[in-house]
C-alpha cells in the first residue's frame, strides 16, 4: 500500500475542523511536496517530519512523498499538525498500522520527541464533537487532552513510542535519552489563568456604599463604574470581585480552560479552571491586545481571556477611545468576531466589566473640589473620553467618595469576602431556578421584553423609574438595566420581586453619574 491517512484538527479562534491528511509514496526522484494551503510554519514540518523518523529509527522513503491536507481549500497553519504528518507518511510506507479515525495533535522535535502544542482542549473537543474520540497528543498535553469528556487520549513521549503503540517493529525503533523536565516558570502548582484569592473584602475600611454596589454587581453579573479620587479604593473594591463570584459551572469551566488553553504559550492545565478569571490590562494596551487581533487568524484578547469572568480597567479615560467603544459590541453580544483576510475568528466574551475613573486630570474635583487645578474644559474633555453609548452599557454608575479618619481607623470588623459570597451564591440560585425556563442565568443577561412583561414588577414599584423615562434622563436602554439592577437587589434581599425601594436604589445606582443614562 503506497497510500496513508491519518486526522487532524485545524484551529480558526475555538473553532475547531476535522483535517484528513493524506500521505502518497510516487516512484520518482526524492521529494516531499506538502500540499493543502500550509503557512510558513506548517511548511517547515518537512523537515522536521524527515529529522524526527529518521532519529527514531523510521527513515522516510526515499521517493516522491505527497502529503495533502484536506479539506484543500481551507488554510493550514501551525506545528500541531506534525505528527498527522509523519504518521500518514509511514503508514504509506507500511512501517505502521494506522487505520480507522485516530487524530493526531503533537509537534516533532529533530530528535523524534513530541512538544505539546497550545490550544488542545478546543482541538480534541472538536474532534470529540465531530465523532473522532480517538486521540494521540504529546504526553505533556495528555493531562489537559483528557479534560474532554468521551475522549480516549494517548500521551507519548516521542515519536518512537507512538510507532510502537501502531505495531512498527520495536528492534528498528531508537528512544531519545530521557532529559529531566525543567520547573514551571513561576514554581507554582495554580491551576492556568487562576486569579489569586488573597485579596479578601474586610482589607477594606469604610466604603458601605461601595461595598453594597460591588456586592449587587457580583450577583447580577452587572458592570459597573467607579468614579471618585485617587486612594478613595477603587481598585482595591474592584481586585476584590472575582472572590464574590461562584465557581464556574461544568460547561462555562471548559470555555475558560479552552480560552486559556489557546493563549497559554506552552503552559499545560490538568484541570478544568473553576474560578472566574480576572483580567486588568494596563491603560496603554492596544485594541488587538484588548479585544483581539494579530497576523493570519486573530488571537483572543483581554475581553475574551475575561470570559465569564472580570475586565477591569483603571484609569479609563486614559484608554483611547477607540479601544473603549470597541468593547460596546462584546457587552451586548457576550462575543468577539474578529474578521481578517485570512478567515474570522470568534472568541466568546461574556465578562463583567468594571471601570475606575478619577472625576478629573488632577483627580481632585471631589467634593467641595477647592484643591483641584483642572479648568472646566479639561473635566469635560477627560471623562468625555467615555462615551455616552458605553456609558448607556454599564448598570451600575457609583461615586466613590474619600474614607473618612472614624471609617480608616475602625475597630476592623468589615465583612469578609466569604460572607457576601454566600449572599451572593444564594442569589445567583434564585436567579437561576426564575431565568431557566428562558435560558439565561443572570439577571444582567435578561432580555428586555421579559423585563417589561412577565418579569416586570408591579406599577407602584416603577413609578420613579418611569418619571425619569418621561422626563429623558433614561434611555430605553437604561430602563431595562435599571430593572435588572433592581431584580438583583431584590434577590439579594429576598424579595420575590422588586419593590419601590429596590427599584429607587437601582436608578440611584444609575444616576450618580449625572449623565443622561
Amino acid at each position: 500500500m503506497t497510500l496513508g491517512r491519518t486526522y487532524g484538527v485545524g484551529l480558526v479562534g475555538l473553532d475547531g475542523r476535522m483535517v484528513e491528511v493524506e500521505a502518497d509514496i510516487g516512484q520518482t526522484l526524492p521529494s516531499f511536496v506538502l500540499l493543502g494551503l500550509p503557512d510558513a510554519s506548517l511548511n517547515e514540518a518537512k523537515d522536521r517530519v524527515r529529522s524526527a523518523a529518521k532519529n527514531a529509527g523510521l527513515p522516510l522513503s526515499r521517493r516522491r512523498i505527497t502529503v495533502n491536507l484536506m479539506p484543500a481549500d481551507v488554510h493550514k497553519r501551525g506545528s500541531g499538525f506534525d505528527l498527522a504528518i509523519v504518521m500518514a507518511a509511514l503508514a504509506a510506507a507500511g512501517d505502521i498500522r494506522c487505520s480507522g479515525r485516530r487524530v493526531f495533535i503533537a509537534e516533532l522535535g529533530l530528535d523524534g520527541r513530541l512538544r505539546p502544542v497550545r490550544g488542545i482542549l478546543p482541538a480534541v473537543m472538536a474532534a470529540v464533537e465531530a465523532g473522532y474520540p480517538e486521540i494521540t497528543v504529546a504526553e505533556a498535553n495528555a493531562d489537559e487532552a483528557a479534560l474532554v469528556p468521551g475522549a480516549e487520549v494517548n500521551g507519548f513521549g516521542s515519536l518512537a513510542e507512538v510507532a510502537a503503540f501502531l505495531g512498527a517493529a520495536p528492534e528498528r525503533l531508537i528512544f531519545p535519552p530521557q532529559i529531566p523536565d525543567r520547573p514551571a516558570e513561576g514554581g507554582g502548582d495554580e491551576p492556568l489563568g487562576a486569579p489569586g484569592q488573597s485579596r479578601d473584602m474586610s482589607d477594606i475600611a469604610g466604603q458601605s456604599e461601595a461595598r453594597f454596589a460591588v456586592e449587587v454587581a457580583a450577583a447580577g453579573a452587572h458592570h459597573l463604574l467607579m468614579t471618585g479620587p485617587p486612594g478613595a479604593g477603587k481598585t482595591m473594591l474592584a481586585e476584590r470581585l472575582p472572590s464574590l463570584l461562584p465557581n464556574l459551572s461544568d460547561a462555562h469551566a471548559m470555555e475558560v480552560t479552552a480560552i486559556h488553553s489557546l493563549v497559554s504559550g506552552g503552559r499545560t492545565c490538568s484541570q478544568l479552571l473553576r474560578r472566574p478569571p480576572f483580567e486588568s490590562p494596563h491603560h496603554t494596551a492596544s485594541s488587538a491586545a484588548i479585544i483581539g487581533g494579530g497576523s493570519g487568524i486573530a488571537r483572543p484578547g483581554a475581553a475574551s481571556r475575561a470570559h465569564r469572568g472580570v475586565l477591569f480597567l483603571d484609569e479609563a479615560p486614559e484608554y483611547d477611545r477607540r479601544v473603549l467603544d470597541a468593547l460596546r459590541q462584546p457587552l451586548e453580544s457576550g462575543k468577539v468576531e474578529l474578521h481578517r483576510a485570512a478567515g474570522t475568528a470568534t472568541y466568546p466574551a461574556r465578562f463583567q466589566l468594571v471601570l475606575a475613573a478619577n472625576p478629573c486630570p488632577c483627580g481632585l474635583a471631589s467634593g467641595k473640589g477647592i484643591d483641584c487645578t483642572c479648568t472646566p474644559q479639561q473635566r469635560r474633555r477627560y471623562f468625555s473620553r467615555l462615551s455616552g453609548p458605553l456609558l448607556d452599557r454599564v448598570d451600575l454608575q457609583l461615586q466613590v467618595q474619600r474614607v473618612s479618619l472614624r471609617e480608616f481607623a475602625g475597630d476592623g470588623r468589615a465583612e469578609d469576602s466569604a460572607a457576601i459570597a454566600r449572599r451572593v451564591d444564594e442569589a445567583r440560585k434564585v436567579q437561576h431556578a426564575r431565568l431557566k425556563d428562558w435560558g439565561y442565568g443572570t439577571n444582567a443577561e435578561v432580555a428586555g421584553n421579559l423585563l417589561r412583561g412577565p418579569l416586570r414588577p408591579p406599577p407602584k414599584a416603577t413609578v420613579s423609574l418611569d418619571r425619569a423615562m418621561e422626563r429623558q434622563t433614561l434611555t430605553a436602554r437604561g430602563y431595562d438595566r435599571v430593572l435588572r439592577v433592581a431584580w438583583s437587589v431584590a434577590d439579594l434581599a429576598g424579595h420575590t420581586a422588586p419593590d419601590a425601594d429596590d427599584v429607587g436604589q437601582a436608578l440611584g445606582f444609575r444616576q450618580q453619574q449625572g449623565e443622561a443614562a
